[in-house]
């Protein structure tokens, strides 16, 4: 490959694209521009041995779990990701119903089933109720300073708190009572970690926290495994286009580079992967995680990504929200319990408890759900975000095993309850492929920062346009951190060249 100056000839037909990363946005994209007839020379480099990126469906415990997306969150008719599954028959009749996508949930998680404090007791469900309502009134009040010039306190974290704190001052209960509705606030705040995929909801922006956007509809899951909605995406696209096991090393832009296929063509990017192996393109449309754009900013872009972008990348946030699935061979459930909520007793939102790590990380866990009963077991599935969840992804499975069979015992107060007989996670911040589970607008950052990363580059008009593209659930200003603002931003950057090559074609007929 030689490399140089100029634009060089013609490309080839619509251009050579090549798509990064397999999860839905890159998909998505790929599958939109081979659905565009003139898009025929199209490379989807997978880092690893399977599509879907936080798509993950696994065999397990007889059945089939998601060890990544779970919902689709507000399944209807706006939905990309609901209506695709919809064309695919991936939904039961209940999921499709209009009832269930007429429902408004205002974006916040169901109230448990069951709640068990630390030591042993079961929580009044009518209290939990009463603290669920205040802690999510004074949540949607944090939407109002969308826009404002200004807000009281940078983080959302903050905000809560400093509501809350007058709030207390009319509080009439005994102070056994108080301590415990402190108990119950801190696990909303730590559910509120795992909703938003961080570690504080102090490190949250509050004046951009109005940004993200929910749609109606009753949130489902698929019954197949999630995975199945990538799969069909996958299947629908020509043979050969995805090549799997093809780690990005470098993208080469701005230059001009060859290749025995297109004699006498100049490319301006040229895709350097691991194992040495090169895909020159006109164009680059890289959906990596924002976790993988944090750790390898200063060594995947060649020349470097411009000093504004390169600083929003820095800026953003982005988090680890795990699962944690339980096997147990009998229940201490009823059997219509849906969602079991942990309250850890003395804890408290105004309280950072220093201790270390490894003291305290299950104190992270919110709960966990009551997954459909498998052929011959029982299965719950807990969330954890943070630096605890980041911790708990380094403990071997016996480790786990012994700290979660402590937890179930102190909370159904049996210190003979048998233990787990087996578990499986996910590990998201460890792969490497993700870093992370997905972005937030942190405080020094802004909604503007998601646009300004979703912007293409070169900045330079006189350039080759659209060398590099930016596609994956950070760049969607409104549904960051979900599957459906990630299928929407492949969608996106694919409408980008199909326009920029009609509008092309479109001038090529107007010349005399």
């Amino acid at each position: 490959m030689e490399k140089g100056g100029g634009k060089g000839g013609p490309p080839p037909a619509n251009g050579l694209v090549v798509v990064v990363g397999g999860g839905i946005a890159g998909l998505g994209a790929a599958q939109r521009l081979c659905r565009n007839l003139g898009f025929r020379n199209l490379r989807l480099l997978e880092a690893s041995d399977r599509c879907g990126g936080r798509v993950c469906s696994q065999p397990a415990f007889g059945g089939l779990v998601d060890i990544g997306a779970h919902w689709i969150h507000g399944p209807s008719k706006n939905n990309p990701v609901f209506q695709l599954a919809l064309e695919y028959g991936l939904l039961g009749e209940k999921e499709m119903s209009e009832e269930n996508q007429l429902i408004e949930v205002g974006g916040h998680p169901g109230l448990p089933s069951l709640s068990l404090s630390s030591s042993g007791k079961n929580v009044n469900l009518k209290l939990v109720e009463d603290v669920s309502n205040l802690f999510y009134t004074l949540l949607d009040q944090t939407r109002e300073f969308l826009h404002m010039a200004e807000t009281p306190v940078p983080s959302v974290g903050e905000y809560l708190k400093k509501e809350l704190a007058q709030l207390m001052a009319d509080w009439t209960e005994d102070e056994a009572t108080k301590s415990l509705k402190l108990s119950i606030l801190n696990t909303f705040f730590n559910l509120e970690c795992c909703v938003s995929g961080c570690h504080s909801m102090d490190l949250v922006a509050l004046g951009s926290f109005g940004e993200y956007a929910m749609l109606p509809g009753l949130d489902c899951t698929f019954s197949e495994g999630y995975e199945g909605l990538t799969n069909c995406i996958m299947t629908s696209l020509p043979k050969n286009v995805i090549q799997f096991n093809k780690p990005v090393k470098i993208i080469h832009w701005n230059g001009s580079y060859t290749q025995e296929k297109f004699p006498g063509v100049k490319f301006p990017v040229l895709v350097e992967c691991e194992g040495g192996e090169q895909f020159p393109a006109n164009h680059v449309i890289v959906t990596m995680s924002l976790g993988v754009l944090k750790e390898q900013l200063t060594t995947l872009f060649d020349p470097p990504l411009p000093h504004s972008k390169a600083e929003v990348i820095k800026r953003m946030g982005f988090g680890t929200n795990n699962k944690i699935f339980v096997e147990f061979e009998e229940p201490f459930w009823e059997a219509d319990c849906q969602q079991i909520q942990v309250v850890w007793e003395d804890s408290s939102p105004f309280v950072d408890d220093k201790s270390e790590l490894e003291n305290i990380w299950f104190k992270k866990l919110i709960g966990f759900l009551v997954l459909p009963p498998f052929e011959s077991s029982y299965v719950l599935c807990g969330f954890i975000a943070g630096l605890e969840s980041e911790y708990m992804e380094t403990l071997s499975d016996e480790e786990l095993i012994s700290s979660l069979t402590q937890v179930f015992r102190r909370i159904t107060g049996n210190p003979q309850l048998s233990g787990p007989r087996s578990i499986l996670r996910s590990k998201w911040h460890s792969a490497p492929y993700t870093r992370g589970s997905y972005s937030y607008v942190a405080v020094g950052s802004s909604g503007e920062d998601i646009d300004l990363l979703a912007q293409p580059l070169p900045e330079d008009s006189s350039a080759p346009q659209l060398q590099i593209l930016f596609a994956g659930e950070a760049t969607h200003r409104t549904y960051y951190s979900t599957t459906h603002g990630a299928l929407l931003s492949g969608w996106r950057e694919a409408d980008r060249l199909i326009n920029l090559y009609d509008s092309e074609a479109q001038q090529q007929k107007l010349k005399p």
